[in-house]
């Protein structure tokens, strides 16, 4: 079944490559080539990395196919404003005084590029200008936004299904079916294996943040594999902002013998604490960020490598039809290797993220097993 759904895959996508590298090819009615856009790996890199104002799945004959979202924008000196994405058409045109930056518009309005970047709403005259006293705030439903919601409801609705079923005794006086059969095992290796074992009394307090940090983070991963969809765990605000809130709980889980060992390090001689103490100190901060950045890193990656490896069909293809369709092959297989090795990748970097922070959330009240160890010693 696997192989049959293997071959259908390759099948589309060669049926795919072959209209699009026919139509680089391919002449005018009247006999002369179209003048065609050459292919910018870059643009489609950081236009799938990057968040956007719509869902883009591919381009047939110049014209996109993509799903537009809502715009919503207020301006102190011109009030809220609200439409759709496609009124702006890609970039190409104004709409209501304002317009969607491209490549092209950002060089046309000699605007800064270290302060205005691809895809961003500016106020603009009847003539097209940029109205630089004009503030806009740009409150949009961006494609990451809408994505994450989207997992978010599908989520919460797959643990809600799943805990009524528990609730009328499926799975506990008999053995768990469906979607109980596949997070069950899921739950319980979350349980026996990270918060368990580095919490200890305390893993079930903190179990239910681990199994929605590790379900959260999974969900997205997944949704993110999906071709068109958004690199939700590639952002750095979303993997910022589960940063910050594991940090808040390590912070609110530390006691006096965590920070005393920080800024008193025990056995150690004075000289020496001048350098371990600040050490120590940057250490709080540091193991966030290190949450952080590794989600970020190797999500981003992960789908860089993919797009890289299909930007080779269309670049030896615009050196000629033939270089294309002889690149394809190992570009495809490349692609569906590493796309293999992504679905490992989005429950281990889940399964990181949520052992990390039961470790460093353990390291935070630890004192407290030192204590309760020589009380038993007595």
């Amino acid at each position: 079944m696997t192989s049959l759904r293997l071959k259908s895959l390759m099948v589309a996508v060669f049926s795919v490559l072959a209209g699009v590298l026919w139509a680089s090819e391919a002449p005018a009615a009247d006999g002369h080539a179209e003048p065609k856009k050459k292919f910018n790996a870059s643009e489609v890199i950081f236009g799938h990395v990057l968040n956007g104002h719509e869902f883009h799945f591919m381009d047939i004959d110049g014209h996109p196919i993509s799903i537009p979202l809502p715009i919503i924008l207020y301006s102190p000196e011109r009030g809220w404003t609200s439409f759709m994405s496609s009124n702006f058409e890609h970039g190409h045109k104004t709409h209501n005084g304002y317009a969607m930056l491209n490549e092209h518009s950002i060089e046309e309005m000699h605007l800064d590029p270290k302060a205005f970047s691809v895809g961003d709403i500016v106020a603009v005259n009847e003539k097209g200008h940029h109205e630089a006293t004009v503030k806009v705030y740009d409150l949009s439903m961006t494609r990451n936004v809408v994505q994450m919601l989207i997992a978010l409801i599908l989520f919460v609705w797959i643990m809600l299904k799943v805990a009524g079923r528990y609730k009328k005794g499926e799975g506990v006086r008999t053995a768990p079916s469906g979607m109980q059969g596949m997070l069950e095992p899921v739950i319980t290796f979350v349980r026996d294996e990270v918060a368990r074992p580095n919490l200890g009394h305390k893993a079930e307090k903190y179990l239910p943040y681990l199994l929605t940090v590790f379900f959260f983070i999974l969900i997205n991963n997944i949704f993110g594999l999906i071709p068109g969809s958004a690199n939700v765990t590639g952002n750095i605000a979303f993997t910022a902002v589960l940063g910050l809130i594991s940090f808040a709980v390590i912070l609110f889980s530390s006691n006096s013998h965590y920070w005393g060992h920080i800024f008193n390090p025990p056995g150690v001689p004075l000289g020496v604490k001048f350098i371990l103490v600040p050490v120590e100190f940057l250490s709080v901060f540091i193991k966030p960020f290190a949450l952080i950045i590794r989600l970020f890193a190797n999500m981003v990656a992960g789908h860089i490598i993919i797009i890289c490896l299909i930007s080779l069909i269309f670049i030896f293809g615009e050196l000629s039809v033939y270089a294309g369709w002889g690149a394809s092959p190992l570009a495809i297989g490349f692609t569906v290797f590493i796309y293999m090795i992504e679905v490992l990748v989005a429950f281990l970097q889940a399964f990181i993220f949520t052992m990390l922070t039961a470790v460093f959330i353990g390291q935070a009240f630890e004192g407290e097993h030192h204590d309760e160890a020589h009380a038993a010693h007595h």
